[in-house]
Formats: C-alpha cells, structure tokens, sequence
C-alpha cells in the first residue's frame, strides 16, 4: 500500500490595494479670463448702447430696415439705398432730376446721420447715393414730432447705424449685373487688431441707364453713368469709458444725360438751322466726400459724444454748345460747389431714476459757389431771337458769366428732459434754438413735446408737437437776372426776392399694435398735419440738371400712414400704405422762375405741389427654405402732379420685383458662396413718373422698364 504525501492548500495572499480619492473639484478657482475679442466686443457693445441713449427717437416714429432686411430685398445690398427707403411707409418714388425720393411729400427735407452724427447737405438733388447700402448694419427712419436734438432737416431723419458684425477679420467679394450693361462689383473686409475694430468697403457701378429713361421704350439714348464707391470705418477703446471713432466715405458719379428725341429746333445760327435733339451730348459729374471724427464718453450715468464732421460736395453739368443752344435758345455750364465743417455735441444725463436730461449743440461754416457759363441769343422772350435787319442772319449768340459764393454759417442748441411719469407713461419736452447766417439770416426758438404711453404689453400710443425751422442754401444762391436782359433767356417776370428758411408746426400721433391672436403680426396707424410759412421747394428750371430754390408764403401738409409687418419662422411679410395731400400758395422768392400766369393763379388758390402723391404703397414678402431665399416687393403710386399749375397728375403705376437666391457651401460650411438671381419689374409695366410738366419739372422720365439680373458672392 502506498501512502501518499499529504497536501496542504495554502490560501493566496491578499494584495493590498492603496485607496484612491475620488477627484476633488475645485469650487474657488478664478473664472476663466475672456479673450480679447470677447473684451472688445464687450466694450463696443456697451458704447453701442450708450450711444442709442443718447439719440433716442422719444415721442417719434421708426421704421427700422436692418441688413438682414436688405439682404431679403430683390436685389439684395445691391439696392441702391433710395429703393430701400421706398420700401418704408411715407415714402414716394421720384426721378433724379427732383430728388430721387420723398417722405410725407415733402422735397429734400431729408436728414442723414451716420451713428448719429449728422451729414451736412450735399449740392446736388438726387444723383449722388454717396451712402451704399452695403454699409447698413441698422438704419432707422424717423418722422413726425421729432424730439429736440433733431434739427434743420426734419421731414425725415435717416439714422443709419454702421454694421457691428464685419469686425471678425472677414469679408465679401461680389458681382453683379444684367440688363442695361449693368455691372457692379462689390468688396468688403473688416477685422479687429488690438483695441481696434476696422471695416473697409467699395463699389463700381456701371450702366446704360443712369438716369431715368425721358421716354417708355426699354433702352435710353446716350445715358451711360459710372460710379465709384468708397467707405471707411476705424474704431478704436482708449479705456474702459472712452471710444474714438473715424467714419469717412467718398463717391464719384458721371452721367450721360439721355436724350428725347423729337424735340423741335426753336432757334438758328448763320451756320446750323436744325439739330437732332437724339444726338444731343449733356453730361454730369458728381463728387462727394465725408468724414466724421466721434468721441465718445460714458461713466457715472452721462453719456457723451463730440464729433467734427466735414463735406466736401460738387456737380458739374455741361450742356450740348449747340444743340442746347438752337432747342433751348440758351446752353449753361452749371458748376455748384461747398464745403462744411462743423462739430456737434450731444449729453444724456440720467439725473434721477426718472429724469433723463439730454443737451447739445451743433455749429457749422459752410463755403458755396455757385458758377454759370451761358450762351445765348441776342432778342427778348416775347419777340424771339433778334436778326440782322440788313443782312437778315440771326445775330451772334452771346456768352453770359454769373457766380455767387457765401460762407454761411449755422448753429443749434436744444435741451430736453425725458420723464418716465409712470412705467407706462413718457413725457418728453425739449427747446431748441437755430440761427442762421445765409444769404440772409434768420432765428427760431423751437418747443418740443411728446407723450408715449404703453397701456399694455404689445401696444404704444405716441402724441407730439414740434416746431421747425429749415434753412436752405446752396438752392438759395441769387441770380444775376439783369445779366439776361436783351436775350431770349431774359425771365418774363423780374421779381427777385431771396430764399427764405422755413418756419413750420407739426402736430403727430399714432398707436403700434402687436396683435396678440396671431403672433409675429404688427400693425400700425399714424396721422400728421403739418402748418407751415415760407415752404421751401426747388425744381429743375431749365436744361441743366439742377434744382433752384423757392418758397410759398402758407402752406399745409394732411397725412395719414399705415403700417403691418408678419414673421412666422423663415417667412416674413410687410406693408405699408400712405395718404397724403401737401398744398401752397402764393410764390414769395425766385419769382422770375415762374411765368406771370403761374404766379397769378399761385398768389389767390392752394395748388398741389409738384411732389404730392395722393396714395403711396409697398409690399414685400420673403422666404427662407434651407439655403434658398425667395423674395419680392412691390410699389405703388397714383402719380406725381402735372399740368399748369399742379393742376392734373400722371397715371398710376405698379412695380413688382421678385428675386431667389442660394448658399452653396463650397469653400467653409461658414463661408457660403452665394448665388442670386433677380427680375426688375416684373410684368414689364410703363411706370411714368413725370411727363414734362408741372413747377419746376423740365423733362419726362420714366422707371425702368423689365430687366433681368444675375450675380454671386462669396464671403471670404
């Protein structure tokens, strides 16, 4: 037998495993430091809101069109930017030669500012668009019963607000064109660099149809225009409580002026007894150039801002030497000229929790010139050209030389206090005092007031009274009448009296509804009546393409504007509708640019003026479906007046465009490239905006007629 070893098991060793602690977290440490970009976002939009304090529209209305609103126009920012206004309510389609467009009827009372400070007016009537659309980050249109800081040109105040999203060290190129040779290329870049935001941009603009066509065909005679655009913007913190900001834009604008052919040869030389008034050779050249130096202050609950601002503004018409001479009997080289500079103050003091106390001033000096060169013949106006008695040849044209220049000056300073009665009620009253020294001077203590009050959410009711005082100057240059004596452009009527500033009451009120059982709509209801002395007006009196200045001794204005708007996710929908009549009598200044029968019915009867449209209406509607966006927009018209003395109108009219577009994300997913496609007057419809006559109306012109676009960007 065999006897096995004994075997004994021997349990394994436990290990000791050391004990870990679970992570701790840290609850004391410092946040994470934001980056610089953050900081100066930060900071900018701090000033931002500081600034909107200081400019508050209180009391006023606001139409606001942002830059994603211009993007979702037909055409897009390359709207020029009076088409984008014609898409606010108040606003009337007119023609180059009469100022491009109006609000509430009125002609060229309209005010620019650019981050609140404003820009000196320009020489021209609507030619220049020195502003580009591409510019706008936010514009808003203010009218009625503006508050005190609003001064000199008050039917509209265009407050456009630089983009506050190009300083991310991007950009955009672009091109686009079409019918009518149209070409345009566009660029901009910004970025940020330390304490410092930049945004640089530029456009050309090239077409065969620069100014409105004088006839209904598709295509204009002889009406070619290039123009070029520049625009600055440099911003820089100093410090937590100081910003420093340097806007400066330029343009140059040359036009054909298109020709009408068929228009009768009246005069003769010894050489030429006729001429094609097809071939006729007028151009046009506009410059304009801007700057704005800004700085801004904010602590302890003041905010300010000083700004030095200068324009520097010149048209040049030249006339055909003879086919002007032998159509019109006179041919006139028209140059206009002015420079200003000027600085403006503005304060927003919060002196209680319910008291904001706003202050400023504003002074300019302005240096214009205005020159003429005529040609014309030897005779009077009621006999006709003269002729040698002998040899029976028509005299000799003679050359005439008129120039007149002023340094003009203009100052301004307002007060008023904001007052939050209730969280629901607002009451706002401001004085303001203006003085000119023009070709002649005058003053003016303007009162302001206005009552807002938000009953509820979603509803604000506004009431307001203002008093105006609107000095002209370029359009008030004096003519040399005598000059004209024994010629055929000899004025029928000698009277001479100088253009005088306008003196005016404005009384506004209007509600804006959310309406609550449909979300995203908005309604809007507003009326004004305006009573004024000394309206000034201008027109174009002659064959050069610029406007003169003159006045009504009483006036008034009667409106009544509706809006509505809708958003419903990616579609959003707008409209508006205007009533509105504005009427004068009896011709105070420049009565040698009216003929004795004008005057005669003007001096005893309220006639419409030249720029009064009865009914003005928009529409629009855009829609974003993935990367596609279609839009459209409308406009309406019953037509500017016409006939002797105002008397008639021209037809109605409607315009529809309607455009798509498309993100092709080729080069980032951020950095789309973009392709648009667009069709201007849609249903190819005649749209006359004048027919020839009327005040100070010298030449038909129409809209344009359809045309079909294409173009494509890319951000970069």
């Amino acid at each position: 037998m065999t006897v096995l070893p004994a075997i004994r098991a021997v349990a394994p060793k436990e290990r000791v495993h050391p004990r870990v602690r679970p992570p701790q977290v840290a609850t004391n440490l410092p946040p994470t430091p934001p980056t610089q970009e953050q900081v100066m976002t930060q900071q900018n939009e701090k000033f931002d809101t500081a600034r909107k304090n200081i400019f508050p529209p209180v009391g006023a209305n606001s139409y606001e069109a942002t830059h994603q609103a211009i993007e979702s126009l037909p055409q897009g920012n390359n709207t020029t930017l009076d088409k984008v206004l014609l898409r606010l309510r108040g606003a009337t389609q007119d023609s180059a030669a009469s100022g491009e467009l109006h609000v509430r009827n009125e002609h060229a009372n309209l005010q620019f500012r650019i981050n609140g400070v404003q820009l000196p007016d320009g020489v021209a009537g609507g030619f220049g668009q020195f502003l580009d659309s591409g510019i706008v980050g936010n514009m808003a249109l203010l009218t009625g019963a503006l508050p005190a800081q609003y001064g000199l040109r008050t039917a509209g105040v265009l407050d456009i607000q630089t983009k506050t999203d190009a300083f991310n060290n991007s950009g955009t190129v672009s091109i686009y064109g079409g019918s009518h040779q149209t070409i345009t290329p566009f660029a901009e870049y910004g970025g940020t660099v330390g304490q410092t935001q930049y945004c640089v941009s530029g456009r050309y603009f090239g077409s065969n149809l620069g100014i409105e066509n004088p006839t209904p065909e598709k295509d204009a005679i002889h009406d070619r225009t290039q123009q070029e655009k520049g625009f600055l913007y440099l911003s820089t913190v100093i410090d937590p409580e100081s910003r420093l900001t340097l806007i400066s834009g330029a343009s140059n604008s040359l036009y054909q002026i298109p020709n009408n052919p068929g228009q009768p040869t009246s005069f003769v030389t010894a050489d030429v007894t006729s001429f094609d008034s097809a071939l006729l050779n007028e151009r046009l050249q506009e410059t304009s150039q801007f700057n704005v130096l800004a700085h801004q202050h904010s602590a302890e609950g003041i905010d300010t801002q000083i700004s030095y601002f200068n324009r520097y503004n010149q048209l040049h018409f030249w006339p055909d030497p003879t086919g002007d001479l032998l159509i019109n009997g006179v041919a006139s080289s028209v140059y206009r000229q002015s420079y200003v500079n000027g600085i403006q103050e503005d304060t927003a003091w919060r002196i209680a929790d319910a008291h904001t106390l706003r202050f400023g001033f504003t002074t300019s000096a302005e240096r214009s010139l205005v020159t003429s060169i005529n040609t014309t013949f030897p005779g009077d106006p009621a006999n006709g050209q003269a002729f040698d008695p002998v040899s029976g040849n028509p005299l000799d044209p003679v050359t005439l030389y008129d120039s007149s220049s002023k340094l003009g000056w203009l100052f301004g300073a307002y007060v008023q206090n904001e007052w939050k009665i209730t969280d629901n009620l607002t009451l706002n009253a401001g004085l303001r005092f203006d003085q000119m020294w023009q070709f002649v001077d005058a003053n003016q203590f303007s009162p302001r007031i206005s009552l807002t009050w938000v009953p509820f959410d979603g509803t604000t009711f506004h009431a307001g009274y203002a008093r105006t005082f609107t000095p002209p100057q370029v359009i008030a240059a004096p003519t040399n009448i005598a000059l004209f004596q024994g010629t055929v452009a000899a004025p029928g009527v000698t009277q001479n009296d100088p253009v005088l500033p306008e003196r005016a009451h404005i009384f506004d009120v209007g509600v804006v509804q959310k309406v609550w059982p449909v979300p995203g709509l908005e309604i809007g209801l507003d009326g004004y009546y305006k009573i004024a002395r000394d309206l000034l007006d201008d027109g174009q009196f002659g064959q050069a393409y610029v406007l003169d200045g003159f006045n009504y001794d009483k006036a008034n204005y009667l409106g009544l504007e509706f809006k509505a708007t809708y958003t419903n996710g990616n579609l959003k929908l707008y409209g508006n509708v205007a009533w509105a009549r504005q009427l004068g009598t009896n011709i105070v200044s420049n009565q040698f640019l009216f003929g004795a029968d004008e005057l005669a019915v003007i001096a005893t009867h309220y006639i419409h003026t030249d720029h009064s449209q009865d009914l003005t209406a928009s529409a629009g509607a855009s829609y974003q479906w993935y990367d596609t966006k279609f839009t459209a927009s409308m406009i309406y018209g019953s037509g500017l007046r016409s006939g002797f003395v105002n008397l008639d109108h021209v037809p109605s009219y409607t315009q529809v465009n309607m455009g798509v577009s498309h993100d092709f994300h080729i080069v980032a997913p951020d950095k789309p490239t973009t392709l648009r496609f667009d069709v201007v007057n849609v249903f190819d419809k005649i749209c006359e905006i004048r027919d020839g006559s009327g005040i100070g109306v010298f030449a038909p012109q129409f809209g344009p007629r359809r045309g079909f676009f294409l173009g494509i960007s890319q951000k970069i």
